[in-house]
């Protein structure tokens, strides 16, 4: 941390320099000069992020492009170089380390408020996507390969059962059944790229409302962070994203499946939110919003059933159940989709 408060061109000298906000991946501070500035900076997670390098190219590109296009600087994150010009720094130990201005008169929501809130997030991520659509998105670094490819995703759950490291697979064979029996819908979004129908873009590929600031004195959204993740894609990816966690009646690991739903008012005020901002998404993107929150919750239901088979080496749990909890309310959630299915379109296509 020593090296890196001495390698980033600060406003005055950093006089404080403290752990801030509550992510779990990156190490974040909040850094505060002699001058009164402040800063955001962070320490990459080596562990998570292999190509740390490709994620901040990726990062620089993005905010420089974005930065171009407003005129209130809070729209935007703004990256501070470092003292060798770059838009990162690396120590001596290897870990790699970034700053940004912070985004003054900002709040961060963990929960929506309201459902004015979840619609004004869906407004910051529709923005989102359409200052970026005529962002080249075939130059950005897949950082994480396949992140979204639902199909190979399949693959792998399949070798994942073969394998059964944990022991585990006989007693969640129910679960196991109702993911493998939906595994045709699973290609629906990776078809449309392939057949040229749904265009790439630019995703975040974390699309929670805590990853949008807004005015602390309009709660009109200002930007959007944690860029870790951008990535070609498709909308739907974080359209779907949204959905399934953000509109869901419970938390993502509740274990009264009672309790879970999607919520059909919540659902459609996010429609609203995203499409109405973003005036250059084609009507076959539209068409693809509801499959995209079907596919996307099936694949973190696969994705966390499939870490609980392999002996919970990837998400950390506090129980040891827990990847089986979150795995069983991703799987009711889709069961709720598809009984509203026909809904969730109608509320889509009148928007075309």
């Amino acid at each position: 941390m020593e090296s890196a408060l001495k390698s980033f061109g600060f406003k005055g000298n950093p006089i404080s320099c403290e752990r801030y906000g509550e992510g779990h991946i990156n190490q974040t501070y909040l850094v505060v000069t002699d001058e009164g500035n402040r800063y955001i900076m962070q320490r990459l997670s080596r562990n998570v992020f292999k190509d740390r390098e490709g994620l901040m190219r990726n990062v620089e590109a993005v905010t420089s492009f974005l930065a171009d296009k407003y005129e209130d600087p809070r729209r935007s994150l703004h990256l501070i170089p470092s003292v060798g010009g770059r838009a990162w720094f690396v120590d001596e130990e290897g870990e790699y380390w970034r700053t940004y201005d912070f985004v003054e008169g900002s709040i961060c929501l963990q929960k929506p408020r309201s459902t004015e809130d979840f619609k004004n997030s869906a407004s910051a991520f529709g923005n989102f996507q359409a200052d970026l659509i005529d962002f080249p998105a075939e130059t950005l670094t897949e950082t994480i390969p396949n992140f979204h490819n639902t199909p190979a995703r399949y693959e792998r759950f399949k070798e994942s059962i073969e394998k059964n490291a944990s022991g585990r697979a006989d007693e969640v064979r129910e679960e196991i059944e109702f993911i493998l029996s939906r595994e045709k819908d699973a290609s629906y979004l990776q078809d449309g790229l392939k057949e040229g129908r749904l265009p790439l873009r630019v995703t975040h590929n974390d699309t929670k409302l805590n990853n949008v600031l807004f005015d602390e004195k309009t709660d009109k959204p200002l930007c959007i962070i944690d860029l870790d993740t951008i990535m070609p894609g498709l909308i739907a990816y974080d359209f779907g994203d949204s959905i399934r966690f953000g509109a869901s009646t419970g938390a993502e690991d509740e274990k009264d499946l009672s309790k879970i739903q999607m919520d059909l008012d919540l659902y459609k005020a996010y429609c609203e939110g995203f499409i109405s901002s973003c005036p250059g998404i084609t009507e076959e993107e539209i068409r693809s919003l509801p499959y995209g929150a079907k596919i996307i919750t099936l694949e973190n239901a696969l994705r966390f059933l499939m870490d609980y088979i392999d002996g919970d080496v990837y998400y950390k749990i506090a129980r040891p159940e827990h990847n089986l909890d979150r795995a069983r309310t991703q799987c009711k959630l889709v069961s709720d989709m598809e009984n509203k299915f026909d809904i969730m379109k109608n509320i889509c296509e009148a928007y075309i």
